[in-house]
């Protein structure tokens, strides 16, 4: 199965208004409450497509246990590890022309017995696993290094790895060489320490990226699609146009999609193709909303992708 870790998960509140403008008000139009986090996220989507996934995450507080319901309700299989602080909830204001303001808080410190806890729930998950996608932020009290620990753990049992976040985290994170690791622009540009402003930039960064450590690596440029560095070269994947309703948790969608489709068939073409188009889907969705497969799919066969030479 996939394997998804989420160790500083959330309750997202989702608000909708009537429209994003600065020093004026805003009308509330829906407000909506959901299970967060990236790894949840990609696990969401990973079952919604029908394939098996367990997530691994951390609950604690009155937070966690909505988080637990939200989740079980959902038919999702996971694997909690209790910790004593409140989990955090972040918060989501989107309008209709799809501009988007995301407030997140940092989470809970855990101990080193939590720690513990989170390295054992992993290390146990990995006999019954053929990816680990490691995801998102670290809360306080974790080291940096903890996702790097994990990656080499996994890789020790020829599980293949995924690294889905930024900061520290991804800095020491790709020095363990996952299997792919996929920043997103913003990630990237703090990473390498400049501006990624256009594609040149876009392929050098991601043939750099590659350079310091990981397998692969897959730039996720959002409406511009993807960038795939691989052993054999790079691959671009260009989706079609779509209005974006709330771009927040495609990047999650992408993850996903890529990671199923890699698992049911080892081709990072087609994979970044299908990741490209689960994002791209998602995006057209309102709130944190993610696409099925049939929405995917449609979006899938409009997908172009393309050697870079």
């Amino acid at each position: 199965m996939i394997v998804t870790l989420t160790i500083n998960p959330a309750i997202d509140r989702t608000i909708t208004v009537d429209r994003l403008a600065f020093d004026d008000r805003a009308y509330i139009k829906a407000s909506h409450y959901s299970a967060g986090g990236r790894g949840i996220n990609a696990s969401s989507v990973i079952h919604s497509f029908g394939g098996e996934t367990l997530a691994v995450l951390t609950s604690g507080g009155g937070s966690g246990k909505h988080l637990e319901e939200y989740l079980r309700g959902s038919g999702l299989q996971i694997s909690v590890v209790p910790v004593e602080r409140e989990i955090r909830t972040n918060i989501t204001i989107t309008d209709r022309h799809g501009l988007t303001v995301n407030l997140n808080e940092t989470g809970p410190g855990l101990s080193k017995a939590e720690v513990a806890r989170v390295e054992r729930a992993v290390r146990d998950s990995l006999a019954h696993a053929s990816w680990l996608m490691v995801c998102g932020s670290l809360p306080p009290g974790v080291p940096s290094s903890f996702y790097a620990k994990l990656i080499a753990m996994a890789r020790a049992k020829k599980v293949k790895t995924l690294l889905h976040a930024g900061g520290e985290a991804l800095q020491q994170g790709i020095e363990a060489r996952p299997t792919v690791v996929t920043p997103n622009n913003v990630e990237a540009e703090r990473l390498l320490g400049k501006p990624l402003l256009t594609r040149t930039q876009y392929v050098e960064a991601a043939e750099r990226i590659r350079s310091m450590g990981p397998e692969s690596v897959v730039l996720s440029l959002g409406s511009r699609g993807a960038i795939g560095a691989y052993p054999d070269g790079l691959i671009e994947a260009l989706p079609p146009r779509v209005d974006a309703v709330c771009p927040i948790g495609a990047g999650d969608a992408l993850t996903a999609g890529y990671t199923w489709a890699m698992k049911r068939k080892p081709n990072p073409a087609e994979a970044l193709r299908w990741g490209v188009a689960a994002g791209t889907a998602s995006a057209k969705l309102p709130g944190m909303s993610f696409a099925s497969l049939e929405q995917t799919q449609e979006i899938y066969r409009q997908v172009e992708v393309r050697r870079v030479e």
